[in-house]
C-alpha cells in the first residue's frame, strides 16, 4: 500500500513529464515540414517570377514584330501626293481630262508601281506668277509631299518685269517649302519677238531660282515639244496628247522618281527610329 501510495503520488508529476516530452516531440516533428513548406512557397514565387519575366519578354518581342509589321506596310501603302500647280500647260487646256499631264504623269506612276501615288492638277488658264501666289493658302490644304511648279510663261507674254516674276517665284517655292512639300521647278523658255535681253533674263529665272533655294529643276518643262506643230495644237503653244507623253516621259519622270525616293528613304529613316524609341521604353515587369 506503501508503495501504492507512493507511486500515486508520483503519477501526476510522471503524467505531466510524458505530456511535455510528447509535445516537445510534436514540436520536433513540425519544423521539417515548415523549412518544406517555405522552399514550396520560395519556389512558386520563383517560378510565377520567372513565368512574368517570360511573359513580358514574349509580349516585348511581339510589340516589337507589330511594330516592325507596322512599319513595312506602311512604307508599303503609304499614299504619295503630288500638287501639278500653273497655269494652262498645266491644267491642260484644249485636252480631255485624261491627256493633260498631270492624269498622264499618275497612270505612269501607277504603272512603275508607285500605286498609291496621287497627282492632284492645280493648273489655272491665263495663271500669272502673281495670281499664283496669292492662292497658294487654299492649294496648300492639299498637303502634298511633292509640288511640281510651272508658272510665268504667261508672265513673259505680256512683258512684265522680269525682277516681279523672279520674286513671285521664290515666294511661292518658299511658301510651299514651309508647307512641307518638296518643290520641283520647271523652267521655262518664251519667243524672241520681246527681245533677246527679255528672254535671256526670263530664262535665267529659273536656274538661279533652283540653286539658290536648293529645288530640283526641270531645264524646260516643254522640251522636245515647244515649236514642234505635230505636238502641239493649233495655237502652236498648248501641246497636244502626244506632247503631254513626251513631257512626262522624258522632262518630268526623270526629275520626280529620284525625288520620290529621297522622300521615301526620309520616311524610312523617320518611321524606323520613331520604333526604335518606342521599343527602348522601359516596361514594368510584374514579379
Amino acid at each position: 500500500m506503501k508503495v501504492f501510495s507512493h507511486f500515486s503520488r508520483r503519477l501526476p508529476a510522471m503524467a505531466v513529464l510524458t505530456i511535455a516530452v510528447a509535445i516537445s516531440g510534436c514540436q520536433k516533428d513540425a519544423e521539417p515540414t515548415d523549412a518544406t513548406d517555405s522552399q514550396n512557397t520560395s519556389s512558386q514565387n520563383t517560378d510565377a517570377s520567372t513565368a512574368n519575366t517570360q511573359t513580358n519578354a514574349q509580349t516585348n518581342t511581339s510589340q516589337v514584330k507589330a511594330n516592325s509589321t507596322a512599319s513595312a506596310d506602311q512604307q508599303i501603302n503609304s499614299p504619295l501626293t503630288i500638287l501639278a500647280l500653273g497655269d494652262s500647260l498645266t491644267e491642260g487646256l484644249g485636252v480631255d481630262s485624261d491627256a493633260n499631264y498631270p492624269a498622264q504623269l499618275e497612270a505612269s506612276l501607277k504603272e512603275l508601281g508607285y500605286t498609291n501615288a496621287k497627282v492632284i492638277n492645280s493648273g489655272l488658264s491665263g495663271e500669272t506668277s502673281t495670281g499664283l501666289v496669292n492662292r497658294l493658302d487654299w492649294v496648300a490644304q492639299t498637303k502634298p509631299d511633292i509640288t511640281i511648279l510651272t508658272i510665268g510663261a504667261n508672265d513673259a507674254m505680256r512683258g512684265l518685269d522680269v525682277v516681279t516674276i523672279e520674286k513671285n517665284i521664290r515666294t511661292a517655292v518658299k511658301t510651299l517649302q514651309d508647307n512641307g512639300s518638296h518643290v520641283i521647278l520647271g523652267g521655262m523658255s518664251i519667243y524672241d519677238n520681246l527681245g533677246n535681253d527679255y528672254v535671256s533674263a526670263f530664262s535665267d529665272i529659273y536656274p538661279r531660282v533652283a540653286k539658290d533655294m536648293n529645288v530640283p529643276l526641270i531645264p524646260f518643262f516643254l522640251e522636245g515639244v515647244g515649236g514642234d506643230p505635230e505636238l502641239n495644237q493649233a495655237d502652236a503653244i498648248h501641246p497636244t496628247k502626244e506632247g503631254y507623253q513626251i513631257i512626262v516621259k522624258d522632262n518630268i519622270l526623270p526629275i520626280l522618281k529620284p525625288e520620290i525616293e529621297k522622300l521615301k528613304a526620309s520616311n524610312s529613316t523617320n518611321t524606323t527610329a520613331l520604333n526604335n524609341t518606342t521599343n527602348n521604353t522601359p516596361t514594368e515587369t510584374t514579379q
